[in-house]
């Protein structure tokens, strides 16, 4: 169902990974998505061979009926983003209806970073974590609600993780996440008299290609490490094009403003509006006890439908059992 026709949205960092999936998420819907990154056409990681490009973003979104504007933008330059929402204004007559906050830089960084305690690392991990994935955020927000102010409308999603709880892929991380949680909660009290609703969104354990490479060499090491072996075994992931779905019945949905200011789990969101992942099933929220058991009980993976399907309260929530410092 094409829901969201006629509707101008914009995802940034959207090259691969979840941003790739919320762009054709938001194709499916029928939203005009304009979509920003670094590379344009396709060049191969010289490090890890993960390829991704906005050419191949636009056609993935082109071949589920949507419409795609692919922008270079390189979001740690606030002229170039300045420029990228004075076009969309331009070419959409004032027009923005959804932004969402997804532009990170820091993967190559953590990655290089891997298993160090912070002091070890340089302190330019931080700016490489949180200068395009927590400022650029709220640059980009800042040009957003220009545009929505003025039709009194509109929702800002920021890509978060259950990070901002739990410690998994070190201090700088963390604190970002933390940082991005909070950035979504005080943009809402500003934004609410003028009828934007602005929400902190947590996917799951999505299957990204960094991650699915990740995964693969967890499986060769035949690693026994219980936490590891959450995505070695790939339980329970979800794909990118999920949390597009979401978002796209997120910003149909008439009585947004509810949710505003609070964090909201793409699991969670997905069985409240009846939506399926990729594959047709619907991963379990990863604060319910038929995630959190299994993942401290392997044993009890193969047989999910005996656990019931509870959600953990926020005061109450052991994240602690899936974080890991060698991921």
């Amino acid at each position: 169902m094409k829901y969201l026709e006629g509707k101008v949205t914009l995802v940034t960092g959207a090259t691969r990974g979840i941003g790739k999936g919320i762009a054709i998420g938001l194709g499916e819907a029928g939203a005009t998505v304009y979509i920003t990154g670094r590379r344009l056409d396709n060049i191969s990681d010289a490090n890890h061979n993960v390829s991704g490009s906005l050419r191949e973003t636009q056609s993935a979104v082109e071949k589920v009926g949507g419409v795609c504007i692919p922008i270079q933008v390189d979001h740690s330059n606030d002229e170039q983003v300045r420029l990228l929402f004075e076009r969309i204004q331009d070419e959409q007559k004032g027009k923005l209806d959804l932004l969402v906050n997804n532009a990170y830089s820091g993967v190559q960084a953590l990655t290089d970073a891997q298993g160090q305690p912070f002091w070890d690392c340089e302190p330019s991990l931080w700016d490489a974590c949180n200068n395009v994935g927590l400022r650029s955020h709220y640059v980009a927000s800042v040009f957003a609600a220009r545009i929505m102010s003025q039709y009194q409308q509109g929702l800002i999603c920021t890509i978060s993780s259950w990070g901002s709880m739990s410690y998994i892929f070190g201090t700088a991380y963390g604190s970002g996440k933390a940082a991005c949680d909070r950035l979504a909660a005080d943009m809402a009290v500003d934004l609410k008299p003028h009828n934007i609703a602005s929400v902190s969104i947590w996917p799951g354990i999505v299957g990204t290609e960094h991650i699915s490479r990740f995964a693969d060499e967890m499986a060769q090491k035949k690693t026994t490490d219980q936490k590891n072996s959450l995505l070695s075994e790939r339980y329970n992931w979800e794909t990118p094009l999920l949390t597009g779905r979401v978002i796209a019945k997120l910003a149909s949905d008439a009585n947004v403003m509810h949710r505003t200011g609070h964090v909201q789990i793409v699991a969670e969101l997905a069985q409240q509006y009846g939506i399926v992942d990729q594959d047709g099933n619907l991963p379990a929220s990863l604060r319910s006890l038929r995630f959190l058991i299994p993942s401290a009980l392997p044993g009890l993976r193969k047989y999910p439908w005996l656990i019931p399907d509870i959600k953990v309260p926020w005061s109450l929530l052991l994240i602690k059992a899936l974080s890991s410092p060698q991921i």
